[in-house]
């Protein structure tokens, strides 16, 4: 797994070294308000089927001409999303020495942003089903049948269906260290989680190299306005201080599951990122790997892809 890192940064690197000149070049500055984007996260590709094994996210912002603060400052983005979690165990039907529980997951969000050149302020509220009615394991399983995919995950004892509600608030406080073309940035960025989903703290650190735009109007954020061509990549790592993980251990306001398990409290995380803003779209590739989030299971990576089209 990290052999396959390793390789995928020194891809990135020689991207970005044979890119920067052309995208410093052909920088450009268009007036963009609102932004459609397809995301989807799945481990597949790094050959593993298990744990967090895809996500769907379907986002619609829009950037706010008048707000509470200065104009062209606050931002709403709307989320629909779905996403899949599965033992290692996929073939058996022994609940018994699952590492997780099988859990689908749909939920929907809808977040508020402020931000400066160097700061920025977001809150998210999510409301979810778990569970069977989510619709998420019927849709592997139906993708799965669809490709011919064989061993196909099971599905034994999913976490019964509940509603969910949570709170986000992050914070960014970003620094820049060296100026563009190739720039280096470095940012601090404070996480925090309360509802039935996820209680957690988790403060996060990233460093950016190459051509990317102020806070304010950056891809790094998913901001939008009037913004310049950006290429970069950012090497990203956090600690998660887990309270309560309900897609683990279940519904926090009561849950009548056949399989929960305690999640762990503890879990480091990291990430690659190679992101693209060209003229009207944005482009996003990453690699996001978590340590062990119970004590039976082992260590996840997975691959995060998206396009944006701003207008």
């Amino acid at each position: 797994m990290f052999k396959k890192i390793v390789y995928f940064l020194v891809i990135v690197v020689f991207i970005l070294l044979n890119s920067v000149s052309l995208s410093s070049q052909n920088s450009v500055s268009i007036e963009n308000k609102q932004q459609l984007e397809f995301r989807h996260d799945n481990d597949f590709v790094l050959f593993t089927d298990r744990y967090y094994s895809s996500g769907l996210f379907l986002s619609y912002r829009k950037l706010l001409s008048k707000g509470f603060f200065k104009p062209n400052r606050e931002q709403l983005d709307f989320i629909l999303q779905q996403e899949v979690y599965t033992p290692s165990q996929t073939q058996s039907t022994n609940s018994e020495i699952f590492d997780r529980p099988y859990v689908g997951f749909s939920s929907v969000t809808a977040s508020w942003s402020t931000a400066t050149e160097s700061q920025l302020f977001r809150t998210d509220i999510l409301l979810g089903i778990a569970g069977l009615n989510s619709g998420a394991g019927g849709l592997q399983r139906a993708f799965h049948d669809l490709v011919g995919i064989l061993n196909s995950p099971l599905w034994v004892n999913e976490l019964a269906n509940s509603f969910h509600i949570n709170l986000y608030l992050s914070y960014v406080k970003e620094w820049q260290i060296a100026p563009t073309p190739f720039g280096i940035s470095f940012a601090l960025i404070p996480n925090i989680a309360l509802g039935s989903r996820d209680i957690y703290v988790a403060p996060e650190s990233v460093v950016y190299f190459g051509k990317k735009n102020k806070v304010t109007n950056s891809i790094s954020y998913n901001r939008l306005g009037v913004e310049d061509n950006e290429l970069y990549f950012a090497l990203r790592s956090g600690y998660r201080r887990v309270f309560y993980n309900g897609l683990i251990e279940g519904n926090l306001f009561g849950d009548n599951s056949l399989l929960t398990q305690d999640s762990t409290n503890n879990v480091l995380f990291f990430g690659l990122d190679l992101n693209r803003r060209l003229k009207r779209s944005d482009y996003k590739f990453g690699v996001r790997y978590n340590s062990a989030e119970t004590d039976t299971a082992s260590g996840h990576a997975f691959v995060t892809v998206s396009y944006g089209l701003r207008f």
